[in-house]
Order: structure tokens, then sequence, then C-alpha cells
């Protein structure tokens, strides 16, 4: 059941008079439907602070759902409440509408025109400026480049080329228990180079920098945009394309293919130290066998798959970081999900040359022509 609450207003209603009633206000115990009757009569003088006072226990009143009332009020008082009677009234609550499902696929829909208008505008501002804008003489920071390279490529070496070798180790160990009873371990060597050279060291590199270097990407644009410099630099006349973006994408594209030939290396001495050290081959006849299942076409593939993966993993982490609002926490969230669409890209460039290889150049059947 509701109750009544009765509050006595002192004489006068000012600074402190209206303090203390809306103390006493905040020390009651309301449930949904109390009411709240505030008696004025000993109050002889009031001011816009205490009518601000007033206003301010009605809408915390209508936020605890219940309601004020005022009774008793003499002569100036009464004049004073009569002025300001607008805002003793509680705010009406908007009722709160879930949008339909036109509306949602609506919206979903321009938000993600709108998205790849901005990526698309992006990717053409970056292949002019790192492409066509140095041979025009418009400049290019070499020096930010070459600190790019260091960044991206240099300092990623280790990860890669440990990443790879383990996932090599793997693959060696579960696919030769597979072929033992067949007396096949040696095909292990096979295996594990055409992987490496046409799927794995390309894929996993590819991730391992996208967690990497992707975050990093996203999360340095995103900074700038939160502190205003990007702004500041447009209003420097700097086009935000030829000063960050272009020397990222062309030290990623740079360093990514070497990072790949890398990790096709220490996967592929992953899988020979689990074939010489615990199958027991020798090491000239593993090597002799990985050299021969060597395919420059597969090297290829894995190359031209490390190329693009580069392109997506540095533009896309622009283009985040680019988008962010919200501030710090903005800056968490585009970066996440700079990591989410890199891996997805590369999950769908695989998909794609997969698909082109199998049917154009029949790579992905044995013994086609």
């Amino acid at each position: 059941m509701s109750a009544r609450h009765i509050l006595q207003a002192g004489n006068t209603l000012d600074q402190e008079g209206g303090r203390s009633l809306h103390d006493a206000f905040s020390a009651l115990h309301l449930k949904r439907g109390d009411e709240v009757f505030i008696d004025l009569a000993a109050a002889e003088t009031m001011d816009s602070l205490g009518g601000a006072w007033l206003s301010r226990i009605v809408q915390e009143a209508a936020r605890r759902h219940a309601s004020v009332a005022f009774g008793n009020a003499q002569s100036q008082v009464a004049e004073f409440l009569e002025v300001i009677s607008p805002a003793l009234r509680a705010a009406p609550e908007k009722p709160r509408t879930e949008p339909g499902l036109l509306e949602s696929i609506g919206d979903a829909t321009i938000r993600f025109i709108s998205e790849s208008r901005e990526f698309l505008n992006l990717c053409v501002d970056a292949l002019y400026w790192t492409v066509i804008a140095p041979f025009e003489g418009r400049g290019f920071r070499f020096n930010e480049f070459l600190d790019e390279v260091y960044e991206m490529g240099v300092r990623a070496v280790r990860i890669v080329c440990l990443m790879n070798f383990l996932v090599g180790l793997i693959i060696a160990m579960l696919s030769a228990k597979q072929v033992e009873s067949f007396g096949l371990q040696i095909y292990v060597a096979n295996l594990i180079m055409i992987a490496f050279a046409r799927e794995l060291a390309a894929v996993m590199t590819a991730v391992v920098v996208s967690a990497r270097t992707g975050a990093a990407i996203a999360a340095e644009i995103a900074t700038m945009e939160v502190q205003e410099e990007i702004d500041a630099l447009r209003g420097m006349g700097i086009n935000t394309a030829q000063y960050l973006v272009a020397p990222k994408l062309l030290g990623l594209v740079v360093a990514l293919p070497c990072l790949t030939v890398l990790g096709m290396v220490f996967g592929v001495l992953g899988g020979a130290l689990w074939g010489i050290v615990v199958l027991g081959f020798r090491p000239s006849i593993w090597y002799q066998q990985t050299l021969g299942a060597a395919d420059m076409n597969d090297i290829i593939q894995g190359m031209l798959k490390s190329f693009f993966f580069a392109i997506a993993i540095a533009l896309i982490g622009c283009h985040n970081g680019f988008r962010v609002t919200g501030g710090s926490r903005g800056v968490g969230r585009m970066t996440t999900r700079a990591v989410v669409m890199d891996v997805f890209s590369l999950v769908l460039i695989d998909m794609v040359f997969a698909t082109f290889f199998y049917y154009i150049f029949k790579q992905g059947v044995p013994g086609q022509p």
C-alpha cells in the first residue's frame, strides 16, 4: 500500500532552508506510489534557490516513482510557487519504443553503406599517396616508412618464427601418428612443406601481425583522433592519408611477405625437428624429401596471400582508428573491432585464393593438369 509522508518547511526557503528540506526528503524510505506532502505553513519568505531545491525534490521523487504535493503556502511564498509552478511538475516519463524489423534493417543498411563509402575513400587516398603521389613529386615520409618497417617487421620476427615453428612441430607430430600404420612417415616432410608454402605460413603470420600490428595501428590513430591531433593536422593543411596511412601501408606490404618467408622456413624446421629427432630420419633424407615437395607455384600463392593480407590489415586498422568515438573507451572498442575485422578479412581473402587456385589452376586437386 502507498504511504503519505509529511515534511515541514522552515521559516525561510533559501539555499540553507531548501537544502535542509531536501536532506529530510532524501532520508525518507519511499516506495512506488507513495506521496510526499510538504507543509509550507511556517515558510514566510522564499527565493529562487529555495525554488530550485523544491524542483529537485519533485524530480527525484518522480525517479523513485513517488509524487510530491505542496500546501498551506502563505502570501509571498504562494505567489512565488505560482510563478515557478511549471518547474514543480515532474517531467513525464517517455515510453521506450523498440525499433521495428524494417527500421532495424534500414538502419543497419544505412550504416553499412556509410562505412563502406568511408572505407572506399580511404582505400583510394591510400593508393594515391602510396603509389602515385611520390612519382608526382608530392612527397613521401621515407623515414617514417623505415620506422614502420622496423616496428612491424623486425620487432615481430621472434614471435612469428616461434609461432610457426611450434605449429610445424605440432602438425608433424599429429600427422606422423596418422600415417604410422602405413609406413609413410617420410611423407610428413612433403605435408609440412606444401602446407606452409601454400597456406600456413601466410595465414599464421598474418594472424600474429593482425593481433600485434593491426591493433597498434588502430589504437595509435584512434588515440590521435580522441586527442584531436587528427583535427590539428587537417587544420594545418596536412593530408592524413599521406601523413599517417601511406607509411604504415607500404611498411606492412614490405614487412609481411618477409615475415611470411621466415614463418615458412621455421615451420619447416619445426616439422624437421620432429622427423629427425623423434621419427629417426637422417637429416639428408628429410632435407631431400622436403626439397622435392617444394613447388614454386605453392610459394607464389603464399606470397600473394601475404601481400593482400598486408593491405587488408593496414587499411582496416587505419579505418577503425579514424572512426573512433567516445574517448578512451572508444579507443579500446575500435582496437578490438580492428582485430576482429582483420581476422575475418584474412579468412575471406584466403577463401577467395583457395577458390581461385582450385578452379582456375587446379592447384587444390593432386594429379590434375
